[in-house]
């Protein structure tokens, strides 16, 4: 089973090489690892292309934010199954592929995800929040319920049957796809139970009030652009949910 691996930056240069090394010292072997880049100014072209042919594949132009990048290298991945790392993120351990791939082929799933520690900006070895997915229900959407996008795993085909992200929002396309790709088409999924990401404290949708106000009401958006009702309370407790984060250890 092949893994494509995509990590999409823009201006990375403090965090970039962090997320490149996660990639490469992962023990699993067929990993294709898709780095793009939205015409960075700083020094993180550089970087990637200290590289070399470690990267598999590597562009760097212009685009129209976050998810058209990822969208871009969706497009590129030949892979099995497809990943999304993010520039300022990192895999908790070199064996996370290794047993992605096991419960894929276990079983027989077309998404897998786990849980993600957030950690500190400075001190990646500072855990701050825990989120703890925990099994999946249909049900639990309606409930404010999502699993970290980092940590899902989506066989290709499903991008191929039911599309790639919504870049008509801003914040919220990973919660748009995955309420998509769960909820309505109803995918198969496998929750891994270990921790898979180290996720940076931060985030454009956390990092101000204002993002935030935007977020959630792009989250009321993903289920109407999907022909889907949420509960009258399913939006408020999503971010409530989280509140537990802090606490989990």
């Amino acid at each position: 089973m092949k893994v494509s691996i995509i990590t999409v930056c823009y201006n990375a240069e403090k965090t970039i090489a962090d997320a490149i090394h996660s990639v490469l010292s992962q023990d699993y072997p067929h990993i294709e690892y898709i780095v793009v880049d939205g015409n960075s100014k700083d020094g993180t072209v550089e970087i990637v292309q200290s590289f070399g042919g470690r990267i598999s594949k590597f562009i760097s132009e212009p685009d129209r934010g976050i998810y058209d990048a990822m969208n871009k290298g969706i497009s590129m991945a030949s892979g099995d199954v497809v990943g999304i790392l993010n520039s300022d993120d990192l895999y908790e351990n070199p064996w996370v592929i290794s047993h992605v791939v096991d419960l894929f082929k276990t079983s027989l799933s077309d998404a897998v995800y786990g849980d993600l520690n957030y950690v500190d900006d400075e001190d990646i070895k500072q855990v701050k929040r825990r989120w703890k997915s925990g099994d999946y229900e249909r049900g639990n959407f309606l409930e404010g319920w999502m699993p970290p996008h980092p940590t899902f795993f989506v066989k290709r085909e499903m991008y191929s049957r039911f599309g790639g992200f919504n870049t008509t929002l801003q914040f919220a396309a990973d919660y748009e796809l995955m309420l998509r790709f769960l909820y309505k088409e109803q995918i198969s999924c496998a929750y891994l139970p270990m921790n898979l990401i180290k996720m940076r404290m931060g985030g454009a949708s956390n990092s101000s009030i204002k993002n935030r106000i935007q977020a959630n009401k792009e989250d009321r958006k993903a289920w109407k652009l999907n022909g889907l009702s949420p509960r009258w309370y399913t939006l408020y407790k999503k971010p409530i949910s989280k509140m537990g984060q802090f606490f989990k250890k």
